[in-house]
């Protein structure tokens, strides 16, 4: 027998049971609206906020210890929206004393809807120097006790705020700027470094940033976490021999009326770049003037980022294939009868001078910059197979892979290519027809003043992260030819340029070099009218020490490298012995000797 009441305690139960079961999905249907995401976000607000700490960037040094790029501090001004009380004083304010603040716009962002459920920032302007934020505070000192006096509201640059923030800076303007990049700035999140070492380097230097949780009860603050800053760099750039480059490069310009140019200095021992000048100058302190400064297709760095025919430095290559595949040797001659050399019996290749020169060995050869020479060698005594074997070896169709942004990538045009020609085999023995980098050039001329073997050119020579200091090694590339191989060559172009009377003869150092006019070609095929001048020499020649390179394009006061680029080799040595401390060859060879 079931107890009294039991139908009226079963209904009870049961109601409650569905109310109960209607409350529980009720809240899970709540809590899954996008009502209530919005407000356990905005509860997010109330209870403090999320703030992302960004370390400094790291510094920049040449090998000696001199800042090139450091960080300073400026400061972002902007408007908390919710304690805006005057927009009109702000905009006056902001516009009469920021650059470039548009007073409508600063009136237009202090003057939007405020909504108490929450809390809106403006950014007005970023790297405001601390000049201009005294002027603010200043101002707002004023106005506050003009409020006091007349007990008013208004004026009021309350809800105007300035921040610190880093600003990146390079205390040297223009020096290096073409190795250095610049860092770009317009908000924190998508802040970079662009080209060169800021670019190739960027995440080194920019270290990780932090976010962490700001509330907005005081009691419940606790000490901002220590966070690393981003890596600091040592160059091998040398400050004073750059400062040298650039100066020298900037006279040679507007003595030879050139319209750009490159100068490198390397140590062919460790592939250390000591110093890198490139045309237009750049100041990365001003990095908004980028696309002034560089219009177009103009490379941010000539050094590495474009490419052109070389002309006879090239010749150096070619020479030192044949004499280490022992296809030639120093006695080897060439019957030089007509000043030309048919190439298939019908293109023919002439001289510089379009001259016979008779029976020359093959320094005399190299001496006089003979390209049917030249041609001779890659086509009777090399071989196409042979010949871009060693051109690869050399490095030529790849990138050297230097730690700068950016640098540009030539592929070689190989005999199984549809696009080669037998001609191409003639012209590239002389540097016509091959396009390569400055850089690619010093990578591989380094292997001849170095015992054969070439070193990767480099230009960071260590990291300094978290107090700990790591050395960048010496990198070998390759051995392209053998040590002896490199050795002769040297002799030979010594030899050259002391039987010439060159203009890039240094007096106390025995040096040596080869000079390059390359043609450039135009819509209507090669003219001599335009022509790329350059040079590439080393010393001293028994123990090198450094390797210069320079290309001086379109000189209009001659089209010879022998007249425009060895002189300014000349002008670049004479300076360099004395900032490497390089004693002239009869001292060193008494100290040496004692």
């Amino acid at each position: 027998m079931k107890p009294p009441f039991y139908r009226r305690y079963l209904l009870i139960v049961l109601v409650f049971a569905i109310l109960g079961l209607a409350t529980i999905v009720q809240k899970v249907r709540i809590n899954h609206t996008s009502f209530a995401q919005d407000l356990i976000a905005k509860s997010e607000s109330y209870r403090g906020q999320r703030k992302t700490i960004y370390p400094p960037r790291g510094t920049i040094y040449d090998r000696k210890g001199n800042i090139l790029a450091t960080n300073q501090i400026a400061y972002e001004v902007g408007i908390e929206l919710g304690d805006v009380i005057d927009p009109e004083s702000i905009a006056f304010a902001a516009s009469s004393l920021l650059d470039g603040v548009d007073y409508l716009q600063v009136f237009g962002q202090a003057s939007t809807e405020k909504k108490p459920e929450e809390s809106r920032y403006f950014v007005i302007s970023s790297f405001v120097s601390k000049d201009k934020i005294e002027e603010l505070e200043r101002l707002k000192t004023n106005y506050a006790e003009r409020r006091k006096a007349e007990k008013s509201l208004k004026p009021s640059l309350s809800g105007l705020v300035w921040t610190p923030m880093y600003q990146r800076t390079y205390p040297e303007g223009t020096l290096a700027g073409n190795v250095l990049g610049f860092y770009t700035y317009f908000t924190r999140e998508n802040a970079q470094g662009a080209y060169g070492v800021e670019g190739a380097y960027n995440r080194l230097l920019t270290g990780k940033p932090r976010t962490f949780f700001l509330p907005n009860d005081p009691y419940l603050v606790e000490a901002l976490p220590d966070i690393d800053p981003g890596a600091s760099l040592v160059l091998t750039i040398d400050r004073e021999i750059q400062k040298m480059l650039e100066d020298t490069l900037q006279e040679a310009l507007d003595w030879s009326g050139g319209e750009g140019g490159t100068i490198i200095v390397a140590d062919p021992k460790t592939g250390e770049v000591l110093g890198m000048a490139s045309t237009p100058f750049f100041n990365p302190n001003e990095y908004w003037t980028y696309h002034e400064i560089f219009p177009g297709i103009t490379p941010f760095n000539r050094a590495v980022g474009t490419a052109y025919e070389p002309g006879s430095v090239f010749k150096v290559i070619t020479m030192a294939a044949a004499l280490d595949s022992g296809k030639a040797d120093l006695n080897t001659t060439y019957n030089d009868t007509s000043g030309v050399y048919w190439v298939s019996t019908t293109w023919p290749i002439y001289n510089w001078n379009y001259g016979a020169w008779g029976l020359q060995d093959m320094t005399g050869c190299m001496r006089h910059s003979l390209n049917v020479c030249l041609v001779y060698i890659a086509i009777d005594l090399l071989g196409e197979e042979l010949f871009y074997d060693y051109l690869q070896a050399f490095g030529f169709g790849r990138n050297t892979g230097i730690d700068l942004a950016n640098e540009a990538s030539f592929p070689l045009r190989l005999p199984d290519s549809n696009e080669w020609a037998s001609m191409d085999l003639a012209t590239n023995s002389f540097g016509q027809g091959i396009a390569i980098t400055p850089i690619q050039m010093v990578s591989a001329i380094s292997a001849l003043a170095n015992d054969g073997r070439m070193m990767a050119p480099h230009v960071v020579r260590s990291v300094i992260d978290k107090g700990q200091q790591y050395n960048v090694s010496p990198q070998l590339i390759n051995s392209p030819v053998s040590a002896q191989t490199a050795r002769d060559v040297t002799e030979m172009l010594a030899i050259s340029l002391e039987e010439e009377s060159s203009n890039a003869l240094v007096d106390g150092y025995r040096v040596a070099g080869k000079t390059g006019t390359g043609e450039i070609p135009t819509e209507l095929g090669y003219t001599s009218s335009l022509t790329n001048a350059s040079f590439v020499g080393w010393g001293p020649a028994d123990d090198p020490q450094f390797l210069v390179y320079i290309w001086i394009e379109k000189p209009t006061i001659s089209q010879w490298g022998s007249e425009v680029a060895s002189p300014v080799f000349k002008d670049v040595v004479e300076q360099l012995v004395v900032l490497m401390r390089i004693p002239p060859d009869d001292l060193r060879w008494q100290l040496a000797s004692d």
